[in-house]
């Protein structure tokens, strides 16, 4: 029978010499698998301590899931896992920065010098043919 670990004892071997992790509620120790980890080492440190979605959205291979059997100790005591926060949008701030005299403002302020270059140029280019 496969020994039953809490979240948090797992959650206390995340060294290079000490690494747990949990896939799929399934507890192991990759310390011994640290080295030759094709990913290196960070990878597996790096990894949440519930490292599930990391292992399946990397595809591994068979050869590499049949692997590991070897490093299972245990499983995890599923009411210890911490829930999953589900996101939340931050609300919405409506901006006035497009009500007001204040827009009116910075309108003209873009478009006044715009309009005094074009007649600038206009000026210039009709004086220049005479």
């Amino acid at each position: 029978m496969a020994k039953l670990y809490t979240f948090e004892e797992v959650s206390k071997h995340r060294s290079i010499k000490d690494c747990w992790l949990v896939i799929e509620g399934k507890v192991y120790d990759v310390s011994p698998f640290m080295d030759d980890h094709p990913g290196g080492d960070e990878v597996l440190l790096s990894s949440r301590k519930d490292a599930t979605a990391d292992f399946e959205d990397i595809g591994h291979s068979d050869s590499a899931k049949e692997m590991m059997d070897k490093y299972l100790i245990g499983t995890v005591d599923m009411l210890t896992v911490p829930k999953k926060r589900a996101f939340v949008p931050p609300q919405e701030v409506v901006s006035k920065a497009n009500k007001g005299p204040d827009f009116t403002i910075r309108i003209l302020q873009f478009f006044v010098p715009l309009l005094i270059l074009g007649l600038t140029f206009v000026v210039r280019s009709y004086t220049k043919e005479k």
